[in-house]
């Protein structure tokens, strides 16, 4: 089987939007999650609503693959399904070097799903000398002093950044120094690398940051929404109208103010 370090998928070349780029992975969790159920074709529209996205920007996307679908049948899930998973490289061998084997790092170490989207975890590096040699997941963590011998034997070119944010540009720095060219950064920090280094950024705190913005916002509309409806409800309320003090009735006085 290839290895990542000598093949590159053909993205680039070919012209493909980055936008583009980033929905392919979308589209093919949900096909393959069609596929483990043995279903055959599938609709723009029903892959676009599976995938979250709107069925034009779909097909859109779908034409830089050279794939149209047949109409009135729609996709053919299992060649798109290769289709998509030769176009962002999941047809050959990626192996993944973490680095910081922390709470998070150990989970990712542990996660089994790399191994079925073409990434193989090939090394676990921290800078505790009291890890070395301690199996996670079955791979004995390597010290951070073998760094570049780690990358050059295990021919690693995408680096995974699980350490505390002080180190992080310092573990960048040697990865890109060993000839890593892909960086997944998980340390809440901004990392600064050279032309034709791709780092993209995970921060779960950001995540939640964005997630606490859009609750606020929604309890801000239903007090709006609460305040309106108090007002409607006054708005309804029957009018009172003054009645002429010392006016009688059959029951005698009157109000002031009675029900209209």
């Amino acid at each position: 089987m290839a290895t990542g370090r000598t093949h590159r998928p053909a993205t680039r070349s070919r012209g493909i939007p980055e936008a583009t780029v980033a929905r392919l992975p979308l589209y093919l969790r949900a096909l393959t999650a069609l596929s483990e159920r043995s279903v055959p074709t599938v609709s723009s529209e029903e892959l676009a609503a599976a995938a979250g996205v709107n069925s034009a920007k779909l097909r859109k996307d779908f034409s830089y693959l050279g794939s149209y679908g047949t109409r009135g049948v729609g996709y053919d899930v299992e060649y798109l399904v290769y289709q998509i998973s030769r176009e962002l490289g999941l047809t050959q061998d990626w192996p993944v070097a973490i680095v910081g084997i922390g709470n998070l790092g150990a989970a990712l170490a542990n996660y089994g799903g790399f191994a079925s989207r073409g990434f193989r975890v090939a090394a676990l590096i921290d800078a505790d000398p009291a890890m070395a040699g301690t199996p996670v997941a079955g791979i004995a963590v390597q010290h951070t002093d073998d760094l570049d011998r780690i990358i050059s034997d295990n021919g690693v070119s995408i680096g995974v950044i699980t350490t505390p944010p002080g180190a992080a540009q310092q573990v960048c720095d040697r990865l890109v120094a060993a000839g890593v060219t892909s960086i997944l950064n998980f340390a809440p920090t901004v990392l600064s690398v050279p032309d034709g280094v791709d780092v993209r950024k995970v921060d779960l705190s950001i995540e939640l940051q964005i997630l606490a913005f859009h609750e606020q916002r929604k309890a801000g509309e239903e007090a709006v929404a609460d305040g309106r409806a108090g007002d409607e409800e006054a708005d309804e309320a029957p009018p009172m109208r003054a009645t002429p003090s010392g006016r009688k009735g059959p029951d005698g006085d009157m109000p002031a103010v009675m029900p209209a």
